[in-house]
């Protein structure tokens, strides 16, 4: 692999070794979603730890010297996808050098395969189960047979792992494991279960205390009452409907659901005014700063229908707010239930998210909760994570 140097890492007693890593994209910007903020953060810890990294993508929040952008034009989503992928491999034919091609997205090569949506072969097949509804299903599944983009993801994906040389599938919970296996028959050798980590620094539920009276000042959450957050970037899929109709059982007018996400939030506010809870739900639009959401909250809420590992649950879980999720959603393999909040077993039950609610707009359970979770944050570190991404990428090739 890269050059070897002498020392050790941090402390922790890992031999420094420096490695040239090209982390592929198609937007390294945090403010999209879970994954471009990994992505992202974790370019700056390789960085911090000495290695030479590279974001290749279509479109930066913040550019750093040895990141490439492709321009990939206008035109429809697959056009630009097809365009990435070509400039992609033009790159990676220049002889830059590069240890490791680390991919979150289908690529026609890479090293490490680390698909944060979950793998495209699933999303094509069953992706429509993640609707309600019988006739939701059928509409999702002519949508998906029509969604060229998906269509195009999934090909490239089949190829890059059914070829001769699988990448190693970096998988982000036992959950996505059961999935790839379930569509690509790969060796134990290519497959690798890396749970998603947390900036502990970044997510400190010590840090910044006034961040809590600013945030439920800015959007009118006294201080008596019980801020329930969600953030999310699709609500369909992460339940927000479910969350907003839970909110209504609840029927205590303490408790405020603060929504934050760019997803289009029209269809759910006449959802809260027809519910008559419009002034408990409110809707925040996306934000670069989610530590305030987080040190203004009293519990999180992500009634998912399906995520691999969703960043957003761990970062609440580091910040000592407990969460309600479901068993779709692989960040809640660390979770116990009942101890650190509650895993449900059916997103769209909304009696059972509504007993979780109640339960949570009582101080001392929050508070026994709140504290178990700040326990959990040893196994979120993301010095380990680290330790661990590096230990597999040693395997991916040899040393120089």
């Amino acid at each position: 692999m890269g050059s070897r140097t002498t020392g050790r890492d941090g402390g922790r007693g890992v031999r420094l070794w420096r490695v040239r890593i090209a982390l592929v994209i198609l937007h390294a910007d945090p403010k999209r979603g879970g994954a471009e903020r990994y992505t992202v953060d974790l370019a700056s810890a390789l960085r911090g730890r000495g290695h030479v990294v590279s974001l290749i993508a279509t479109s930066f929040a913040e550019r750093q010297a040895d990141d490439i952008l492709l321009d990939v034009g206008r035109g429809t989503r697959v056009g630009k996808y097809s365009r990435f992928l070509n400039q992609l491999d033009n790159t990676l034919e220049q002889g830059r050098g590069f240890d490791i091609v680390h991919a979150m997205l289908p690529v026609r090569r890479c090293d490490v395969y680390h698909p944060h949506a979950g793998i495209a072969a699933e999303a094509v097949k069953r992706g429509h189960l993640k609707h309600e509804g019988a006739v939701a299903q059928i509409a999702a599944r002519v949508g998906n047979r029509m969604n060229l983009r998906r269509q195009k993801f999934a090909a490239v994906e089949r190829a890059l792992l059914e070829g001769g040389k699988p990448p190693i599938v970096l998988c982000l919970s036992e959950y996505v494991k059961q999935e790839v296996t379930a569509h690509y028959p790969l060796p134990a050798d290519r497959l690798a279960t890396l749970f998603n980590a947390v900036d502990l620094k970044k997510f400190d539920p010590e840090a910044r205390p006034e961040a809590r009276d600013a945030v439920r000042e800015r959007f009118g959450v006294a201080e008596d009452e019980v801020m329930a957050l969600m953030i999310a970037q699709d609500f369909a899929r992460k339940g927000l409907a479910f969350a907003i109709e839970a909110v209504a059982k609840c029927a205590d007018r303490r408790l405020k659901l603060v929504v934050v996400g760019r997803d289009d939030s029209s269809a759910y506010q006449r959802q809260a005014e027809a519910a008559g809870i419009s002034k408990q739900v409110i809707f925040a639009g996306p934000t670069d700063d989610p530590h305030s959401f987080y040190r203004a909250a009293d519990f999180f809420v992500l009634p998912t229908r399906h995520d691999p590992c969703s960043l957003v649950v761990l970062e609440a879980l580091a910040m000592g707010l407990p969460v309600i999720s479901t068993r779709f959603n692989g960040a809640c393999e660390i979770m116990k239930s009942g101890k650190h909040g509650f895993v449900l077993g059916n997103p769209a039950d909304s009696d059972a998210l509504a007993a979780a609610m109640k339960s949570l707009i009582g101080a001392k359970p929050r508070s026994e909760m709140g504290q178990a979770c700040r326990e959990l944050r040893g196994r979120l570190s993301y010095d380990f994570h680290v330790d661990q991404l590096l230990e597999i990428y040693r395997t991916t090739a040899s040393p120089a």
